[in-house]
Formats: structure tokens, sequence, C-alpha cells
């Protein structure tokens, strides 16, 4: 548990948030929003999908102007919207998805801002020493301008000064580093440093977990408490409830876009934050046994002797109507070996049948048409199509099942008909909260849009179901509902491999193998203790 902030307290709030209402048309988006948070501590802002955390998000970054209330950094009232550089002083998002430029270095994307306004005297800084509120110690104030004489910019102190504002925040990364080539942690701690280098002391971090793995999350923590020591203060959302427990001291939850309370974290049991964030009371409920799946149940998946880049001679075998996890900290190939059995790569050796068929790999949509569902770790650039509707993409793998006659079928024609009422009973399937089918994906919350992701890969009735992460960034309620379609898979017999980080989801499996640098060292059935499997993940109960 997290120790309470004291001294920080004493002082007015680094942000405040009073009374904040947005409407958007007959849409309340945020209903008297409020949010009080001190300096050099990591505040949580918690709430289902729809709470009104995003739009919060948008007045906290001048996105968007509130309809009404206050929002005030260091006492003062917050800039112009248009002010864009007053706003990057006092704040900074990192989101979900990277706004970084994959192209460029890292260098490059520090000082971006500069780069696109060579020629222009307004410097990129960072600030150092004791004199600024909330800065690191033992460095002084620089004046940074990467742009040489005539506009031009100067490469080599463009190069130099990034290294030296990585080395002043502790960043390890090679600053000629391609962005595109990095890690989701190390991508992370750039758009963080190209945050504190404008001056700003309030980062506001955006499900930032996601997709990491527990080591990668550990380091993550540590270094936000150390930049916390530094006088840099946090906003942290997050789905994952444990981690609002172990990194922060203050919880702030919205529901139905109102604010519901703000307390210590300390002093808010789980059951309560959950009910807060629910709206109901949760009932303690022992897990249901499940029925052990039959010897003689036929095997869907035959995996034998598989060997990657990443994983080397798995055995593996899911019978109809079992559900098998795969667990493994970062580097243990499980995410690599999922994504062979979906068609993304093609393995050195070994081979996996599919009821009997060989399995195609390195061809995804032959995959797809051997029987295997497919819900990818990242829905942001591997699930979703974000210009298309939520009926465009939940139909995508099934279009040759939607024509209206076997010469639409052969001419490539779907009938509109057809799409519009098959997405539509995927909608009320999934219980996908939306407008209609015809509402474009990229507007749903995320616990609704990663349903999107699950009902395509439902929708060809698959033999075989391979989730990676599936619950990753999503509300509690979307959370259980997206488990409970496992569930159901499993009773209609489809064999379904979960491969996750959250002992929730792995909770749901009928036993749950674990991989340790590439190898399978360990098998779990149903009813493992949290211990025994985190170990087993550690490498520490290694036979």
């Amino acid at each position: 548990m997290s120790a309470p902030l004291t001294k920080h307290q004493q002082r007015p709030p680094l942000v405040e948030a009073r009374a904040v209402t947005k409407r958007y048309g007959p849409t309340t988006a945020l209903l008297d929003g409020r949010l009080a948070v001190h300096q050099g501590e990591s505040h949580a802002l918690v709430g289902r999908n729809g709470a009104g955390k995003s739009t919060l998000v948008q007045i906290l970054t001048g996105l968007q102007a509130p309809d009404s209330g206050t929002v005030r950094f260091d006492g003062a009232p917050a800039p112009a919207l248009g002010d864009r550089d007053a706003w990057r002083a006092k704040v900074a998002c990192v989101y979900q998805k990277p706004t970084v430029v994959p192209q460029l270095t890292v260098a490059e994307n520090l000082f971006l801002p500069a780069i696109h306004g060579a020629g222009r005297s307004r410097p990129l800084r960072t600030t150092s020493g004791r004199g600024s509120r909330g800065c690191p110690p033992g460095a002084s104030s620089i004046n940074r301008q990467p742009n040489g004489r005539g506009g031009l910019i100067d490469w080599r102190r463009l190069r130099r000064e990034a290294a030296e504002l990585l080395d002043t925040w502790d960043v390890h990364v090679d600053p000629d580093a391609r962005t595109a080539d990095l890690t989701v942690e190390d991508r992370q701690m750039v758009e963080i440093a190209r945050a504190l280098s404008f001056g700003a002391r309030f980062i506001i971090l955006d499900e930032p977990t996601a997709q990491l793995d527990n080591r990668e999350i550990e380091r993550l923590f540590t270094r936000m408490r150390a930049l916390q020591e530094s006088g840099v203060t946090f906003l942290f959302i997050s789905h994952h409830l444990q981690e609002v427990y172990e990194v922060c001291q203050t919880v702030t939850v919205l529901r139905d876009a109102r604010w519901i309370t703000t307390a210590p974290v300390a002093e808010l049991p789980r059951t309560a934050l959950v009910e807060a964030m629910a709206g109901e009371s949760v009932a303690h409920r022992a897990d249901t046994p499940r029925t052990p799946v039959p010897d003689d149940a036929p095997v869907l998946l035959d995996v034998r002797a598989l060997t990657g880049d990443a994983y080397e001679n798995v055995d593996l075998a899911v019978r109809e109507g079992e559900v098998v996890g795969l667990a493994g900290a970062g580097g243990s190939g499980k995410i690599q070996l999922a994504e062979t059995l979906a068609g993304m790569h093609r393995p050195h050796s070994g081979t996996a049948r599919l009821a009997g068929a060989a399995l195609p790999f390195g061809d995804v949509t032959a995959t797809l048409r051997a029987g295997v569902g497919w819900v990818p770790r990242d829905r942001h650039d591997q699930g979703l199509v974000p210009a298309l509707s939520i009926g465009d993409n939940a139909t995508l793998g099934v279009l040759d099942r939607l024509a209206g006659s076997p010469l639409a079928r052969r001419l490539g024609f779907v009938s509109a008909e057809r799409r519009r009422t098959f997405a539509a009973d995927l909608v009320r399937r999934l219980d996908i909260h939306a407008e209609g089918t015809g509402q474009p994906v990229s507007e749903l919350s995320g616990g609704n849009a990663q349903k999107v992701v699950m009902a395509r890969a439902l929708a060809s009735e698959p033999r075989l179901l391979v989730l990676v992460n599936p619950t990753a960034g999503v509300d509690v309620k979307s959370k259980e509902s997206l488990l409970a379609r496992v569930d159901t898979a499993r009773d209609d017999g489809t064999a379904v491999l979960v491969v996750s980080d959250e002992l929730d989801d792995l909770r749901r499996c009928d036993r749950v193998l674990v991989l340790y640098h590439g190898r399978v060292v360990a098998e779990h059935p149903a009813g493992w203790h949290d211990h025994e499997l985190i170990a087993a993940i550690e490498g520490v109960a290694r036979p």
C-alpha cells in the first residue's frame, strides 16, 4: 500500500478542476466534474468506459473548453485555449496510441516542434534545479534551440542536447534510434521526457500498462516514483485496480459523466472502489466450479515441437470445449506463439493441426478460413479499421457469407441488407453499446471497441479462438462481458487459447501453461493459487 502524502498536500493543488461541465448537443459528456491533484503525487482517475474520463482529460490538456466550471494550475487560471505553448508548459498526456512520429529518430521527436518551426526563436528547454517548483536537483537551467543559422537545423547539436535531455530524466534510449523500433515501454518514456522538456510537471498517463508485461510495469512504476521525488505529478488512468493501490496515493471516481468520490487510496477498500465505479453492490462470490473437459473429448488444436524465434519445442493440445491459458513474462514467447497460430508468422520447425488439418503458417487469411478466430494484442493497430463502421469491422472476416447469391459471391458482391442484419445480431450478442451498426468504430469507448474485435473473431464460428490480452484497457463490466463470451465459446465446443498477463483472464481457463524463455515449464489446472502461478511466470518454480 502506498504511503499517504503529507507535505505536498499542504500546498494548493497543482491542478484543480471545479464544477466542470461539457455537453455535445443533447449528450452530457461531463457534469460537475471535480479534480484536485497535488504536487508530487500519483492521482488515479478511474471509472467505467463512458464515465467522462476522456472528456475531463481533453479539458485538462486544453483540447476542449468546458461549458462551465474552472480549471486552474498552481492557483492560476488555465491558459487560453489557443495558447498551445502555455499548455505544453503545464500539462502533457501520454496516450495509449503513440503521439511520436515512428519514422523519425528519438532526437527528432524530442525536438519536433522546434524542427517544425525552424527559424523561429522559441526554444525548447529543460528546466532543472529546485528553484523551479518540482524540478530535479543537481542541474542548471538550459535554454535549448537546435536550430542553426538561417533557420537550418544543427543536427549535431540536436543529437547532443537530446542525449542530455534523456540523461537528465534517466531515460536510457539511443537518441539516434528510430522511434518505430522502440519498445512500448521506451516509447512512453520518450514521450514523458519530451513533455518534461517543455517544463510540464503534470503528466497524464492514459492506460500506460495496457501493452506492458509485468516486469515492464514494475520498471514504469519505479520510474514514476523517482520522478515523483523530483516533483513530477501524475494523473494515472487505468482499469487495473491493483495498479491503483500499488502506485497511487489518491483516487477520483467518475460514473455516468459525474464525479462520485475522491479519497486516499489507503482508506478505500477495493470493494468500495468497485462499487463506486459500478454504482451497485459487489457481492462476494466464489468461483463457479467448472465441469472438467472429458478425457475423451476430441483434440482440436494439436501443436507438436513448434519452434520459432521466441519459443522452442512447444507441445500443446486444446480439446473441444476447453479453455487453455498461456502465461509468461516479457520474452517468454507467448505472444509470438499465439501470433504464429493465428497465421502471422512462420515457425522454423514443428507442426500445428486444427481438427486434423495443418494450419497454414504465415497466411492470416488462410488461417482464418481454416477455422481460427483471432483477437490481437493491440486493437488500435491490429484489431480495428478506425475509418469503418461497427458493422463493417465486425463482418470483415465473413464477407463471402454475406453475398445474396452464388453469382454475387463469385463476383465479390456483398448484400448490404444481409450485412446489416448480421452485424446487428453481433452487436446484440456482444452487448455493444452504440447508436447503431453504422456508427464509426472510432467513436466507441475502449470496452465497446474491444467487443467489436471479439465480435469479428466470433462471427465466423471458429473451431479455435485465440485471444491475446482480451480485456486490456477495458472497464470492469466490459471485462466481465468479454470473459462471459469466452465461457459461451467453451460451452459451444470451441477450443479457446487465452494469452494474457491478467490473472482474472487466466482464472477462466481449465488449465494454464507457463512459458519461460520460450519453453513450457509448468502446467496448472484450474484452482491454482496466485502465488504458484506468479512464481512459475517469474521462473522461481522452474523444475
